[in-house]
């Protein structure tokens, strides 16, 4: 945890906060070791970040003063991620780690090789994808969350959603045995499309081909979801 991320119902004044959750105090304790008067660095969910002073740490609850709280968050990717739905354990890794990245939309998608069994995972729950958006953002020393929304059918997200999505965006669809390499350090927006282990099918392919997408590979390796979403998003940006 590089940064102390305080939800806006943690202040309880304009210079105060407190931490009540027992992830965040054991993590204090036995990670920062933290004692009274250590300056930390804190931020507030979609608000700034800065350094503060633990006031008081006990139990049940830690005290901090943010009244010195004045940075803005690192900047953001211009990249829309739209990640077929991995399996539930590849699903939290691939989130925390684009958050960590810089990724602010993450479009969670349905194709035929995702198993609709994932679809009733408990990490879809919003508390779950909200804990693994926390971590990433704490890891980066972020404060702003990603906005994530699922696309259950395939045929009316390439139909009714992409094209609008593509309009001023450079749409790049991540398959192996693809014609062009992934680029390299581009300044485009981008939508920014991985599909599932396995990959998607030769339809799905063909269609989002169709609705504007450059197909890109990242050599002749076949990567693990999270492997590729960090692989990709550090050669793109």
């Amino acid at each position: 945890m590089n940064l102390i991320l305080l939800a806006r119902e943690d202040v309880v004044a304009p210079t105060l906060a407190r931490v009540r959750d027992p992830r965040r105090l054991d993590h204090l304790r036995q990670v920062h070791r933290a004692r009274v008067g250590d300056i930390m660095t804190l931020g507030i969910e979609d608000g700034p970040l800065g350094r503060g002073e633990l006031l008081s740490l006990s139990d049940d609850e830690a005290r901090f003063d943010v009244s010195a709280l004045d940075q803005p968050s690192p900047a953001a990717l211009p990249v829309h991620l739209v990640l077929a739905l991995p399996r539930p354990r590849m699903l939290a890794r691939s989130i925390e780690h684009a958050t960590a990245l810089g990724v602010k939309h993450i479009t969670l998608l349905h194709s035929r090789r995702v198993e609709k069994s994932y679809w009733q995972s408990p990490e879809l729950e919003p508390a779950k994808i909200h804990r693994h958006l926390v971590l990433g953002l704490e890891q980066a020393r972020d404060t702003h969350l990603p906005r994530v929304d699922t696309a259950r059918g395939f045929r009316p997200f390439v139909e009714d959603r992409l094209p609008s999505l593509l309009e001023g965006r450079r749409g790049l669809l991540a398959h192996p045995g693809m014609s062009a390499a992934c680029p390299r350090g581009i300044d485009d927006a981008v939508v920014l499309l991985i599909g599932p282990e396995g990959g998607f099918i030769d339809w799905e392919v063909d269609r989002m081909l169709a609705a504007g997408c450059e197909g890109i590979h990242l050599g002749e390796r076949i990567l693990r979801v999270e492997t590729a979403v960090t692989a990709l998003l550090a050669r793109l940006f």
